[in-house]
């Protein structure tokens, strides 16, 4: 019982790894084609010489949105163990956005 290994059969554990890896992957290009197409949406927009009024809150979710992606897939903030980099990085952006908000009521109101 001392010498027994936690995994009873390593070929199975291979596997579990290997598709693993593989929707792993998956998300990963997935994700960067996505992002590879909301930059082109973006291009267009400039390019296209849109109203700043429509085209500014539009660049504006596309770069969120990218950001949102970036983190989650290549920074692997997905993960487990990240929690506190995510409380940390997470929080700082709700404060970020409130701060900007507050400067933005008090400059408009």
């Amino acid at each position: 019982m001392a010498h027994e290994s936690t995994s009873a059969n390593p070929k199975v554990n291979y596997e579990y790894r290997r598709r693993k890896a593989r929707d792993e992957m998956r998300g990963q290009v997935t994700s960067f084609a996505m992002m590879i197409f909301m930059t082109f949406i973006a291009f267009i927009i400039v390019i296209a010489d849109f109203d700043k009024f429509y085209a500014f809150p539009v660049l504006l979710v596309l770069a969120a949105a990218q950001v949102v992606l970036q983190l989650y897939y290549f920074m692997h903030m997905s993960h487990k163990g990240h929690g506190t980099a995510a409380l940390f990085l997470y929080s700082g952006a709700l404060i970020a956005f409130v701060t900007i908000l507050t400067f933005l009521t008090i400059v408009w109101w």
